[in-house]
């Protein structure tokens, strides 16, 4: 049997740039929390970040803007997303990779 790496299994090429985001839970029942932050890298398929809230799970929906102004921009546009891995980084930080369940249009 073969198995694919992470790398393999991606679809869209990443791109390592910083982007303000911002994220909530979709779900009433996860605990609210905003979350305003700075993309660590992109594709089309979903994003990357670090964070120190430790609220997040593998398979929670969220919303997330990207990119994020104040006040808002046009070009700012809101997708719904699942994590798709959460990495404990240490010192209280954590990855979260989102994967993107609607259409990721870059402007």
């Amino acid at each position: 049997m073969a198995y694919m790496t992470s790398q393999e299994r991606r679809r869209s090429r990443r791109i390592r740039i910083g982007q303000p985001l911002k994220i909530r839970p979709s779900d009433p029942k996860d605990k609210h929390f905003d979350d305003s932050n700075v993309t660590k890298n992109v594709s089309r398929d979903g994003i990357y970040f670090v964070t120190k809230i430790s609220l997040y799970y593998e398979g929670m929906r969220l919303f997330v803007v990207v990119p994020f102004h104040t006040p808002r921009e046009t070009q700012d546009r809101e997708y719904l997303g699942q994590v798709a891995r959460v990495e404990p980084l240490g010192e209280g930080q954590w990855g979260i990779a989102v994967q993107f369940l609607s259409d990721w249009k870059p402007q």
